[in-house]
């Protein structure tokens, strides 16, 4: 049987790749919009003279709504081009950053910062962004992703330094302001100039920038194009949530560590700004993961591999936290964690993409990403505050959080190989 190969007489860019710069332009400025929050906490309890408590409610209200909303935007996605989904993210995210300047009271600051932000930057978040590029490429789908998911960290790195100047010598409602200006104008200059098409079929183009006679056989297109695409297939399959369970299991932990490595560290007799220097270097080695495990992803046979890889070599990371009572012990952690943490990002959305329909991926994946976020975000620091108040230590949290990671490693090989699950009435394939 003779197969014809792409034409390679075309030697234009892909459209994909511009696709890919501009998701990670919006993660950068998005995530490192968002991660800035613990900038303004002291300000804003010094002027005010508010609890930690009352303060970061605020935060755990964004948590909420940004989990509420990937299911909502995800089915957006099924049904609109996404430059508008991004573009009424950012215009409700902007917003509620430039208003939470101008507060004066708790409630202002949990509708401004809590729900506009929580759901604005849900609309230009990892799920929007990663669907959108997901769509443009098969064969490089992992290296796309790992590419612009980078973005996160990159934005987590530069970003909260830069606010943090701002807070500093020009107060905390500037800072807000700024942040939101920012998002703003980068935001909507990036999706009119590179968000604007909804997929390659638009250029009468094949993902990755094959010609239409040039069918990939592994491509995730629509198996049958006629009826309406629905859930209620991929709600009934057991690799929804084998997936789902394992991504909670590995966002509990990131959280859990997000939030009470600093403190553990202090109370181990680390210096404080030391013990901060860790989350640079999660954030360091979380953009190579996410580089690395989304070019693996395009290597081996099927994605599960490259997620359990990153599970594991988190479980190992979380090793050296438990017994981190020297510096070197807590920047190797924050090393080795941080790389395979940098999995969750590209592997993720490869796995969801590879194993059900195109029509639902956008539902499917903002659904996963709701309970990951919504249910393992908020366990995570709730359960390692409740066992620090129990016991006085964390150490119980890490070897918890051990024991989930090599769960999860074991749950996510047992998904079978990549088949592709309908998201309409008729019937339904890869069920466990």
């Amino acid at each position: 049987m003779h197969l014809a190969k792409p034409n390679v007489k075309d030697k234009s860019i892909f459209w994909g790749w511009y696709v890919v710069f501009g998701a990670f332009t919006l993660l950068f400025i998005t995530y490192g919009v968002r991660y800035s929050f613990g900038v303004f906490v002291e300000p804003m309890s010094a002027e005010y003279n508010w609890s930690m408590t009352v303060i970061q409610l605020g935060a755990s209200i964004n948590l909420v709504i940004y989990a509420l909303s990937c299911v909502l935007f995800g089915w957006m996605l099924d049904r609109f081009a996404p430059r508008w989904i991004m573009t009424g993210g950012i215009l409700a995210a902007s917003t509620g950053l430039i208003l939470a300047g101008f507060i004066t009271s708790p409630s202002g600051l949990y509708i401004s910062y809590g729900i506009l932000v929580g759901a604005g930057t849900a609309g230009c978040g990892m799920v929007v962004n990663g669907v959108t590029v997901t769509k443009w490429f098969n064969r490089h789908k992992g290296l796309a992703l790992g590419l612009s998911s980078m973005g996160i960290g990159f934005g987590t790195m530069l970003i909260p330094p830069l606010v943090g100047y701002l807070v500093k010598y020009f107060g905390w409602r500037s800072g807000f302001l700024t942040a939101g200006v920012l998002l703003l104008v980068v935001g909507i200059f990036v999706c009119f100039l590179f968000m604007g098409k909804s997929g390659p079929e638009q250029l009468g183009l094949m993902p990755d920038g094959d010609k239409p006679e040039f069918k990939n056989a592994a491509t995730a297109i629509p198996l049958k194009p006629s009826g309406h695409p629905s859930m209620k297939p991929v709600l009934h399959t057991v690799p929804f949530w084998m997936l789902a369970f394992c991504n909670i299991c590995a966002v509990m932990t990131v959280m859990m560590a997000f939030n009470c490595q600093i403190p553990y560290a202090i109370n181990q007799g680390i210096d404080p700004l030391e013990a901060a220097t860790a989350l640079g270097l999660i954030g360091i080695t979380g953009s190579l993961g996410k580089f690395f495990f989304g070019w693996f992803c395009d290597h081996i046979r099927d994605a599960k591999y490259s997620a359990a890889s990153g599970f594991i070599i988190m479980a190992i990371g979380m090793s050296f936290l438990y017994r981190a009572d020297t510096l070197a012990l807590l920047y190797t952690f924050a090393l080795i964690y941080g790389f395979g943490y940098g999995s969750i990002a590209p592997v993720m959305p490869y796995l969801v993409s590879n194993r059900f329909e195109n029509r639902v991926f956008g539902s499917t994946y903002g659904l996963l990403v709701s309970f990951s976020t919504g249910v393992g975000g908020s366990i995570g620091p709730v359960l390692g505050g409740y066992i620090f108040d129990r016991s006085g230590s964390y150490r119980v949290g890490w070897l918890i959080s051990i024991a989930a990671l090599l769960l999860a490693s074991m749950i996510i090989l047992a998904l079978k190989p990549t088949s592709v699950i309908q998201g309409d009435n008729d019937a339904v394939e890869g069920r466990s």
